[in-house]
């Protein structure tokens, strides 16, 4: 079992094989990547739906109905309408969202990329995030794709997480650090 079998648990990653090496033979991996990521963040910011396609009282065939909608609706390529129809019908429709991780980890690993994800204070301008992405391509070695979330609570600064790897330069954690160093005082 490989370590990313591990993260997002069997099946998840043997459909993402899947899916990879679809859009591999029919030459639409740009095409796939973009409804990937489009239908990633629309299963993200839908809780309903999530819940609906985790219920065990709805019908396969009206979990079907309810992601192959989704697919139409988001305007994705064919073959990933099919995918994710395919998906539901052999019952693994909540683990949709976890086939597209794997698909994205998958992805990045043959690219020789990593993914790493950013959550600061405020919105980063694209001048930041070029910075950002710079200066993780020059410590890591490698490409980093960046995904990027704000946290309020951060104060100020930001917070990188690649892998098991945790880099934390808030204001948070900064005050948090200060506050006990001055209890041992």
């Amino acid at each position: 079992m490989s370590e990313l079998d591990l993260i997002t648990g069997e099946a998840p990653g043997r459909y993402a094989q899947a899916l990879l090496e679809l859009a591999e033979d029919t030459k639409s991996l740009k095409s796939i990547e973009k409804d990937v990521s489009k239908l990633k963040k629309i299963f993200a910011g839908s809780g309903p739906l999530r819940d609906a396609l985790a219920n065990p009282v709805f019908a396969t065939e009206d979990k079907v109905a309810v992601v192959r909608n989704v697919a139409m609706k988001a305007k994705v390529s064919k073959l990933m309408t099919q995918f994710v129809g395919t998906a539901a019908q052999n019952r693994r429709a909540e683990e949709i969202p976890a086939m597209f991780t794997a698909f994205e980890k998958m992805l990045a690993l043959k690219r020789g990329s990593e993914t790493a994800k950013v959550v600061s204070a405020k919105k980063l301008t694209a001048a930041e995030l070029t910075k950002i992405k710079s200066e993780l391509k020059k410590s890591l070695g490698r490409t980093v794709d960046v995904e990027t979330s704000v946290d309020p609570a951060l104060l100020g600064g930001f917070v990188v997480k690649i892998g098991s790897q945790l880099y934390d330069s808030s204001l948070k954690t900064k005050l948090e650090d200060l506050k006990l160093a001055l209890k041992e005082v």
